[in-house]
C-alpha cells in the first residue's frame, strides 16, 4: 500500500521555511551553524572553547571571545583562519573580532548591602516618623530596621 497524502505531522523548519522572510532567516541560522561547526573544527584546542562566531553579513564573519587574550591571538591567525573558514563554502574576507565573555544564567550575584550614612538615616527616620500609618510608612520602618548605617 502507497500513501500519497502528505503525513500529517510536518517539523517547525516547513513552517519557517515556508514565508519567504522567515525563510531568509532560516538560512542565515544555517550558515551560522555552519559556520560554528566549521570554526570549532579549525581553530586550535584552547580557542575553540573560548570563542564562538557570532554573526556572518557581507563576507565578514563576526567572532566574538570570551576575553582579551583569546581575541588577541584570534586576530593574530585571522588571516589563516579566514582561509579555512572560506574553504567551508562561506566566502570570508576578513574576520572581526570582539570581546563578548559568555553569560551564565546559573551565575548568581550577592548582593552586599550598602550602609546608609548618618545623615540619610536621619532624613528616613523623620520622613517616616511624619507619614500616617499605612504600607509607605511601614516599607520606611522595615528599611531602617534592615539597614546598615555607617559612623
Amino acid at each position: 500500500m502507497i500513501c500519497t497524502e502528505p503525513p500529517m505531522y510536518q517539523g517547525p523548519e516547513h513552517y519557517l521555511d515556508s514565508d519567504a522572510a522567515i525563510g531568509r532567516v532560516m538560512a542565515h541560522a544555517r550558515l551560522l551553524q555552519k559556520l560554528s561547526r566549521r570554526f570549532e573544527a579549525i581553530a586550535p584546542g584552547g580557542l575553540r572553547h573560548a570563542a564562538r562566531v557570532a554573526n556572518y553579513k557581507s563576507g565578514k564573519i563576526v567572532i566574538h571571545a570570551d576575553n582579551g587574550a583569546v581575541a588577541a591571538k584570534i586576530r593574530q591567525m585571522s588571516q589563516r583562519l579566514c582561509n579555512e573558514l572560506s574553504m567551508g563554502g562561506a566566502e570570508c574576507s576578513a574576520l572581526e573580532v570582539k570581546v563578548q565573555p559568555r553569560q551564565n544564567p546559573y551565575q548568581t550575584r550577592t548582593s552586599t548591602p550598602k550602609p546608609l550614612s548618618g545623615k540619610a538615616f536621619g532624613a528616613l527616620l523623620a520622613t517616616a516618623e511624619k507619614l500616617p500609618p499605612g504600607p509607605l510608612r511601614a516599607a520606611l520602618d522595615s528599611l531602617l530596621q534592615r539597614a546598615a548605617r555607617t559612623e
